[in-house]
């Protein structure tokens, strides 16, 4: 009788241990740190790393432990992180992937392990509609999103005749299918390139030939500082007018190539001069532990710690109930930078997506400066086919 006794003892005991929770957040940063997309994934992860300085470093009363690992813009470099994550490390929450062919290719691992992960940029067309699910949480936008605003831009300002380039994978047709869903004037080419190509001799003389009014580009990183200096200098911007998505145009791209990019239109979720509190803090203090303008990158990567505050705070530490964070993620209970923001039930945002032209500041400085509202409260084209509720 004595050792049962005991044994109930240790029982209770135990119990007690796991109705404690846990005793700190553990957060798995899989992101591009290296190659022709390292910009992109330094301003998420700095802009995820002030978010936590602003934060005392804690989600809600939780401590936080960042767990972070350079993916090389590689799927299967991406696969082997995400498994020691999971598996060793046991994170509680992941996030920080900039290419939608990575985030397909580790996806079904962490949705498998019933772990949520909050994307900072991907944001594929598949977990939008018939493959949502419902542990993929996307703050940046839908990947159509962006290029459906330029493309209206581009046909309400009576462009008639634009090529189109964008890189040969899962995002970059998901761009071009978006920038046409709103353009109805005609499509001279569609010129898909090599990921992470940096010399488009080729691609500028078959543009050259089709003399286009208009030049729509998604080329992130990289791929865009350079495609957009041998524009300039191959002398197509005195016959073209350049167009590209807000990560084409944004500062960690107007940085590399200077003042050939005066004049650039984009659109963007974002900007560094949105009115709103929060937006003012995080851009003044941004600038000032890093010494640059914050890229919309850094805004996303910001959002995302956000996030993950708000809804550890709304299961109060809880993280082992996934039924309640999942519906603490899905509230978006948090102050975002761009503004009005909320889940569709896809997981995808419904925001507001806004002109922005690139041109001198008060300071001198080349920038982005905002134009205008594009779309307002805007969903993605691919809800409709996402059956969770």
């Amino acid at each position: 009788m004595k050792i049962l006794r005991y044994f109930a003892f240790f029982l209770a005991l135990a119990a007690t241990w796991g109705a404690q929770g846990a005793d700190k957040v553990k957060v798995g940063m899989v992101t591009t740190l290296s190659g022709a997309g390292a910009g992109l994934g330094v301003d998420i992860r700095d802009g995820f790393t002030l978010a936590l300085k602003h934060l005392d470093n804690k989600f809600g009363n939780l401590p936080i432990e960042v767990i972070s690992g350079d993916d090389q813009q590689n799927p299967e470099a991406a696969k082997q992180l995400v498994d020691r994550l999971l598996k060793k490390d046991k994170v509680d929450l992941m996030t920080g992937i900039v290419f939608s062919n990575v985030m397909l290719a580790v996806g079904p691992t962490i949705f498998n392990a019933k772990t949520y992960y909050i994307s900072t940029n991907a944001g594929p067309s598949q977990y939008a509609g018939e493959q949502c699910n419902p542990y993929f949480f996307n703050v940046a936008w839908q990947n159509d999103s962006l290029h459906e605003a330029v493309g209206k831009q581009v046909n309400d300002k009576g462009f008639k005749n634009v090529v189109l380039v964008a890189p040969n994978y899962p995002a970059g047709k998901d761009a071009l299918a978006g920038f046409k869903r709103y353009y109805k004037g005609k499509v001279a080419d569609e010129i898909y390139t090599k990921l992470g190509q940096l010399d488009y001799g080729t691609e500028l003389a078959q543009i050259r030939s089709m003399k286009p009014d208009a030049v729509y580009i998604f080329l992130p990183g990289g791929m865009g500082i350079n495609f957009i200096k041998q524009f300039v200098d191959a002398g197509l911007s005195k016959s073209a007018q350049l167009f590209g998505p807000g990560f084409s145009a944004d500062e960690d791209i107007i940085k590399a190539v200077g003042a050939p990019m005066l004049g650039m239109f984009n659109a963007s979720q974002w900007g560094h001069d949105i009115d709103n509190p929060q937006n003012k803090r995080f851009v003044a203090d941004f600038v000032k532990e890093y010494g640059r303008l914050p890229s919309l990158y850094a805004s996303q990567g910001y959002d995302a710690a956000l996030l993950m505050d708000s809804a550890v705070r709304g299961v109060k530490g809880k993280i082992e109930d996934k039924e309640a964070l999942g519906k603490a993620l899905q509230a978006a209970n948090f102050k975002s930078v761009r503004g009005e923001f909320k889940f569709n039930h896809n997981h995808y945002p419904i925001q507001n997506y806004y002109l922005r032209v690139i041109g001198k500041d008060g300071q001198g400085r080349i920038t982005n400066r905002t134009l205008g509202t594009v779309f307002s409260n805007h969903g993605d084209a691919y809800a409709a086919a996402c059956k969770m509720q």
